[in-house]
């Protein structure tokens, strides 16, 4: 039986957001895992759908829901590879999410600087998992833009 942990998640975001590379998107992914299998599997699509909440974690809320047939997801844990801004945060918190794992940190527009109560009490939050390919990814997206 293969051992599933947080890089093995990690990494299947980390697939997610390599697509949205391909696709154009700012490249950030994210899965949705329940009883260590992935329920949700999603990356940024605010180009493909012109609409700037189309965040790769807001999908992925959606999609989980959806499948589980519930707005709450406490039982479930969100890979993403970028940490989640303050509109993603706080969908994540009224989801109630069990476990948030992000690789990269988002100096600018992440959540701890702006909304760091965002979650809800019981949220574990673990971050910097695979953060080097996470950070990667994203700069070279950036670089690759601005030539």
């Amino acid at each position: 039986m293969e051992f599933f942990n947080d890089e093995y998640f990690m990494k299947q975001a980390l697939q997610e957001a390599e697509q949205a590379y391909r696709e154009g998107e700012i490249p950030v992914g994210a899965v949705v895992v329940s009883q260590n299998r992935i329920i949700a599997r999603t990356h940024n699509l605010t180009e493909t759908l012109t609409d700037v909440t189309a965040h790769a974690e807001m999908q992925a809320i959606t999609s989980a829901a959806n499948l589980l047939g519930g707005k709450y997801l406490n039982e479930c844990t969100i890979y993403v590879t970028v940490e989640p801004c303050v509109m993603c945060a706080g969908a994540l918190g009224w989801s109630q999410i069990g476990k948030v794992v992000y690789g990269a940190s988002d100096e600018k527009r992440g959540f701890r600087k702006f909304a760091p109560a965002a979650f809800h009490p019981k949220t574990e939050v673990v971050y910097g998992v695979l953060e080097n390919e996470c950070a990667t990814l994203m700069t070279e997206f950036f670089k690759e833009k601005r030539t």
